[in-house]
């Protein structure tokens, strides 16, 4: 007979962590770009943007690792805010996101509040624990049985600043 089990445990649960750690990272760069008029998702999908230039909807999703609803809701706020435009895609069918002249100023103007608040959280963690969130977050996820592999940028600011320039 097995007795009950041990519910201390789940003090420990690395699902509750990780869910209380990105709210709580989510807060800190809400609050850095809350001045640039944007959101921590707007400024993601910006930046996936101006370095992916014009996608699918369905392949946005994949590499900023949304799933489509979510993304589309995003896109719909973005795109009333004219930071962004979504048109039909070849086939009519599909809808391609692209950033506009709009997004790419916000993106420039709320990048400096970005990289000051991703330094702050990146010392306050340390960098093996954000390389280890990081490797985490790469890893790809399985649904439905098929795997969809999640991509991300390269972390490196100069890029994305060559990308965002006017």
């Amino acid at each position: 007979m097995t007795g009950e089990p041990n519910l201390f445990e789940t003090a420990q649960c690395l699902c509750l962590a990780s869910r209380r750690a990105a709210r709580a990272i989510t807060r800190r760069f809400e609050a850095a770009l809350r001045p640039h008029g944007i959101k921590a998702t707007q400024f993601t999908l910006l930046a996936a943007l101006a370095l992916k230039g014009p996608q699918p909807i369905g392949a946005l999703a994949e590499f900023i690792g949304l799933d489509r609803t979510t993304l589309t809701r995003n896109l719909a706020v973005a795109a009333e805010q004219s930071l962004v435009r979504i048109v039909s895609g070849e086939d009519g069918r599909a809808r391609v996101a692209s950033i506009t002249a709009r997004g790419r100023k916000t993106l420039r103007r709320a990048f400096s509040a970005w990289r000051e608040t991703q330094h702050e959280l990146t010392n306050a963690v340390g960098v093996a624990a954000a390389d280890s969130l990081r490797r985490l977050s790469r890893k790809p996820p399985v649904r439905n049985g098929s795997r969809a592999y999640m991509t991300g940028s390269t972390g490196q600011p100069a890029r994305i600043q060559r990308m965002i320039a006017p």
